[in-house]
Parts: C-alpha cells; sequence; structure tokens
C-alpha cells in the first residue's frame, strides 16, 4: 500500500491520498503502548521505519524493491516523503512496518526532518558511486538523532551502500565499512537494481526495531506496577 504525504501550507499536517491503516505513523511509541499494554508473540506491532540519505542515492528504488520487488530505471525525485507499508514476520511476531521514503534535496532538509518524530528505526543510504552522498552521512545520522532521541544510544540503524551493480565506484567498502564499525552501525552493500542484500537489509534493522519496541514495552509495563503486595496498605482490626 503506497500513501503519498502533502505538506498544508498552513499547519504542515500529514494528508493521505489512499485509505489505509488509520494509526499515525508519526504517533509516538508511548501513545501506542497505551492503547496496547500487553503484548504477545501473536500480536501484530507497528513500526515506523525511515529511510534518508542525499539527493539520487536510490531510496525509492530500494524501497520499491523491498516492498513490490520491482525495479524502474526513472523515479521522479520524492518531495517531502511518500509511504510503503509491509507485512513480515520476525522472530515469531507479525510485524506491519510502515516504511517512510523522504526527499534528499538540502533545500527540503528542514522539511524531511519533521517526518523524524515516532520512528522505530533508521535507514541512512548513499551511493558508492557518489562521494559527496557519503561523506553527508554524519550530517543525515546527527540530525535524525539529535530530532529524535538526543540521548539514546544504540538506536536501530543500518547504512546501506547502494549501485554496487555499477562500475565507476568512487567508495570502497573497506572505508565505508570502517565509518559504520567507527559509529557501531550494521553496514550492507547493496544493489536496488539487482536485489543484492536488500532483504536482508530491511531484515537486520526489522529486528533491531522490534528488539527495542519489546524492551520498551517491558520498561513501560514494569514502571506501570504502582502497588507490590508489600505496598497495599493494611487493614486495621475494629
Amino acid at each position: 500500500m503506497l500513501w503519498k504525504l502533502q505538506l498544508n501550507s498552513k499547519d504542515t499536517g500529514l494528508h493521505y491520498t489512499s485509505a489505509g491503516d488509520r494509526r499515525n505513523p508519526r504517533e509516538p511509541l508511548q501513545s501506542r503502548m497505551e492503547c496496547s499494554p500487553f503484548m504477545s508473540s501473536s500480536k501484530r506491532v507497528d513500526l515506523k521505519i525511515i529511510i534518508i540519505g542525499a539527493l539520487g542515492v536510490g531510496k525509492t528504488s530500494l524501497l520499491h524493491q523491498y516492498v513490490h520487488k520491482k525495479f524502474y530505471e526513472d523515479y521522479r525525485t520524492t518531495l517531502g516523503a511518500s509511504i510503503l507499508s509491509k507485512v513480515v514476520v520476525v522472530d515469531h511476531t507479525p510485524l506491519k512496518l510502515q516504511i517512510w521514503d523522504t526527499g534528499g534535496q538540502e533545500r527540503f532538509r528542514s522539511m524531511v526532518s519533521t517526518f523524524y518524530k515516532g520512528s522505530d528505526g533508521c535507514i541512512l543510504a548513499f551511493d558508492v558511486t557518489d562521494t559527496d552522498s557519503f561523506e553527508c552521512l554524519d550530517d543525515w545520522r546527527e540530525d535524525f538523532l539529535q530530532k529524535v532521541f538526543p540521548t539514546e544510544q544504540g538506536f536501530p540503524m543500518v547504512v546501506l551502500g547502494n549501485k554496487i551493480d555499477l562500475k565507476d565506484r568512487q567508495v570502497s567498502k573497506e572505508v565505508a565499512s570502517s565509518w559504520c564499525k567507527e559509529k557501531d552501525i550494521t553496514y550492507f552493500e547493496v544493489s536496488a537494481k539487482n536485489d543484492t542484500n536488500v532483504v536482508q537489509a530491511f531484515e537486520t534493522l526489522s529486528k533491531q526495531a522490534l528488539s527495542r519496541y519489546k524492551g520498551i514495552i517491558e520498561n513501560y509495563l514494569t514502571d506501570s506496577i504502582k502497588l507490590t503486595p508489600e505496598d497495599q496498605p493494611k487493614k486495621k482490626c475494629c
């Protein structure tokens, strides 16, 4: 299912152009937990995944390859964001992934950052034939973490080096792997065109996001217990 987002000139709100799951993808995780405080392995979990990176690195191609198993040579430049959804099963848990494809134009950077809220996982993408797209990964990563989880360590994130099917490579695997190792981020060499490592990358991020989600659920339920048997007031004799 595909949603297209449009910006309202007055309030920059989000507007869906097709019907579907009405959960707001920007809804904070705590609100989702309060609506469904108990989770079992068979209960579906909704996760928001966002893919960010410079213009032209192939974010839309990667997304369509993963969701629809299709690759097109030409795509329209994404303005703002669009959403694709995919239902998968990870560790015996049904997941509905709402994957946000964001525009990479520098002039729209502040607008794109408004879509970060409520993310459960992030994909940083660059083009191995474009050194500039790799060098700006630091800016994309820092902008995302500062606006979403400035104090959280180990937020679910993977880096995808796309277009490894092309010959005019400028960013070596060693350089990219070294950068990711320094940041403790899993790195994948991928090709949206040839469907190389695309599924593996999304599955890895989904597992990370689910693990974090379950951890937050457990902590939330533990903190929600107000009274233990020892804390309950004792009845007085007459």
